[in-house]
């Protein structure tokens, strides 16, 4: 909301630079990553890939979507084979500072409020990092073998979503400490549930995401630990 342009830059320009290159040198199989904010107002849970995706409720989202339609024009055009990964939720060791987990995770330790929407009653699909690194390893391979032209969607999704306040009590648990919490609203351009159904992926590549939330929070938590003590 505060830096539209910048997600028009780097998502949409970004991502035709990265085609442009492609086309220029002969590379023919892309992964790119997409977003489970493309289903924006879809109601119908868990979503598949064969749902509309016609109405993004945020820039980031419709950067995303606008990524899948060039990608679709590309394949088309140059005889492309490209694969777009819709992530639900992403947590675990080496995640970004400015996503909810390192944000609770540091807040906990530093002893500062957390803000914590709509009553943490956000309905998340985490999904832990190591089975995303597990799903592209087995695309890459798929890929290489199958010698295709196209563009194809798949959900990566652990696909059993639980509120926010859930994984923020997975997380105290795992820190042995108690967050301070502040309860705020839900912020404009949020989607209120993510729920990924993951036979596509399955399907394709005999594989979906599946540690168990607790399983993947403990491992990100030791991380955070061993990071922050270092640093």
């Amino acid at each position: 909301l505060l830096n539209p342009q910048a997600y028009i830059d780097y998502n949409v320009k970004g991502f035709v630079n990265l085609l442009e290159c492609s086309k220029k040198f002969g590379v023919k199989n892309i992964i790119y990553a997409s977003s489970s904010s493309v289903y924006g107002l879809n109601d119908e849970t868990p979503y598949n890939e064969n749902q509309k995706t016609d109405f993004p409720i945020s820039v980031y989202a419709a950067s995303k979507k606008a990524n899948e339609l060039l990608a679709h024009t590309y394949a088309h055009l140059y005889q492309m084979n490209l694969i777009g990964l819709r992530f639900f939720t992403v947590y675990g060791p080496w995640t970004r500072p400015d996503m909810a987990a390192y944000i609770f995770m540091k807040a906990i330790q530093e002893n500062k409020p957390i803000e914590l929407f709509n009553e943490g009653k956000m309905i998340r699909d985490f999904t832990y990092v190591g089975d995303v690194v597990k799903s592209i390893s087995l695309l890459i391979e798929k890929m290489k073998s199958e010698n295709s032209i196209g563009n194809k969607i798949f959900n990566i999704g652990n696909h059993q979503p639980v509120y926010t306040i859930e994984f923020l009590n997975c997380i105290e648990e795992a820190m042995g400490k108690k967050a301070i919490i502040n309860f705020k609203p839900v912020q404009a351009g949020d989607m209120l549930a993510t729920n990924a159904s993951c036979e596509k992926l399955f399907q394709y590549i005999g594989y979906k995401p599946e540690t168990p939330l607790t399983t993947g929070v403990k491992e990100m938590v030791s991380w955070f630990n061993a990071y922050t003590q270092r640093n």
